[in-house]
């Protein structure tokens, strides 16, 4: 997923993410997973989870995440927005899109766009389905 708003319209390099946000209290790691990603994706996940390793990013935020097999036409996602002052010190508020696109990537693409620190999963995922040929 892409971050939506003002910051990110110009990243694209290190700025791709899983579907991910705050826990609501009190909220197991899985079940937040899936709100988040139907808040950011319009579309539900169900299936066989696998729970990856949570990691630390730069910013200090620990991301969990679980893998699952599905379809998802990344051109029809559509997700929730949020209200920011934009430009600042300007006193407007505008409303922008979480995540303004989603993709699927080839390991080598990803490996550039997605936040490094979550790089973690896309290759714990590969070990754990035995896929190291697909890097």
């Amino acid at each position: 997923m892409h971050p939506g708003g003002p910051y990110f319209i110009k990243k694209d390099e290190g700025a791709w993410s899983i579907p991910k946000g705050e826990f609501l209290d009190p909220e197991n790691p899985l079940h937040a997973a899936k709100r988040e990603f139907k808040e950011e994706t319009g579309f539900e996940a169900a299936g066989n989870f696998i729970p990856l390793s949570p990691v630390k990013q730069k910013n200090g935020k620990i991301v969990y995440c679980f893998a699952v097999e599905g379809s998802i036409d990344a051109d029809r996602i559509v997700c929730n927005t949020f209200s920011m002052e934009w430009p600042p010190r300007s006193g407007i508020s505008r409303e922008f899109p979480e995540v303004d696109k989603g993709g699927w990537f080839t390991y080598q693409e990803a490996i550039k766009k997605i936040i490094p620190a979550q790089l973690l999963f896309i290759d714990e995922l590969i070990h754990k389905l035995n896929f190291r040929d697909q890097k």
